[in-house]
């Protein structure tokens, strides 16, 4: 029992040390990556590119999913603010929920399920099959002509896919409240319009999806270099990705939110 027990923590610490590791070296890698990004962003078409693939392949599943949870937002609201004969204020709901929360969280998640395992995936086969190797050998660095650009095109593309987000679940709320409930459209305009500010709100949520644009683009790209090379490492780094991208965008919306608020007061 004794003999289980010591092994049990022995197991513990082996694991809190190798988590501790990782983040310095993601750390260490996060300073060189910086170093590189002079190079890469000379060469901006190589952003440019990556824009596309992490940003513009990205955009089908940002507007439905946006648009489904703004539609959920305008019943869920109306119904709710119905009981206080307050449904007319269901479009202020539905607009701070999703540009204070709901759009830079949920598209988050979004970009680290779909960009951000493909970010991983693709790297990781690159070491996989020694191209990054050959690019060392050829005095090319992978750091500024693989994963600088592709940290750049998720820093770009999250606000961006946030944005679209929030506009297209403002207007999946407009058509549930408006179309389908029966709310007055221009009660539903002008009282968002009164209670969403610019400062508070809007800034306050680019803010967000800009720190979780980089959050899952250094993880993505960490877990794609230091993969095994190996399909099973590169599919460990992949699922490593995913998991990791999604607390840390939970964990960081805690932090922000409560240093905005603080901020607010």
């Amino acid at each position: 029992m004794l003999e289980r027990a010591r092994r049990t923590l022995a197991r513990i610490g082996h694991n809190f040390i190798d988590q501790v590791w990782r983040v310095g070296a993601m750390a260490r890698f996060f300073v060189i990556l910086m170093a590189a990004s002079g190079t890469s962003l000379r060469r901006f078409r190589l952003v440019m590119r990556e824009v596309y693939f992490s940003g513009v392949l990205s955009l089908i599943i940002i507007v439905v999913s946006g648009l489904f949870v703004g539609m959920v937002l305008g019943l869920q609201g109306y119904e709710t603010l119905q009981t206080y004969g307050a449904q007319e204020s269901v479009g202020v709901l539905v607009a701070l929920s999703l540009l204070r929360e709901l759009g830079p969280v949920v598209a988050g998640l979004l970009f680290a399920s779909r960009a951000g395992s493909a970010i991983t995936a693709e790297i990781g086969l690159m070491k996989a099959t020694e191209q990054l190797t050959a690019m060392d050998m050829m005095a090319v660095s992978p750091m500024a002509r693989v994963i600088a650009p592709r940290f750049w095109a998720g820093v770009i593309s999250m606000p961006l896919l946030a944005a679209i987000f929030s506009a297209m679940g403002v207007f999946g709320g407009f058509v549930v409240s408006v179309v389908i409930l029966g709310v007055d459209g221009g009660t539903f305009w002008s009282q968002m319009q009164s209670a969403v500010d610019f400062r508070y709100d809007v800034v306050n949520g680019v803010i967000k999806s800009f720190v979780f644009g980089i959050a899952v683009t250094v993880i993505a790209t960490f877990e794609g270099f230091d993969a095994p090379p190996t399909a099973e490492g590169v599919s460990g780094a992949t699922t490593r990705t995913v998991v990791s991208s999604s607390l840390v965008i939970l964990a960081l919306d805690l932090v922000l939110t409560a240093l905005m608020l603080r901020g607010d007061r």
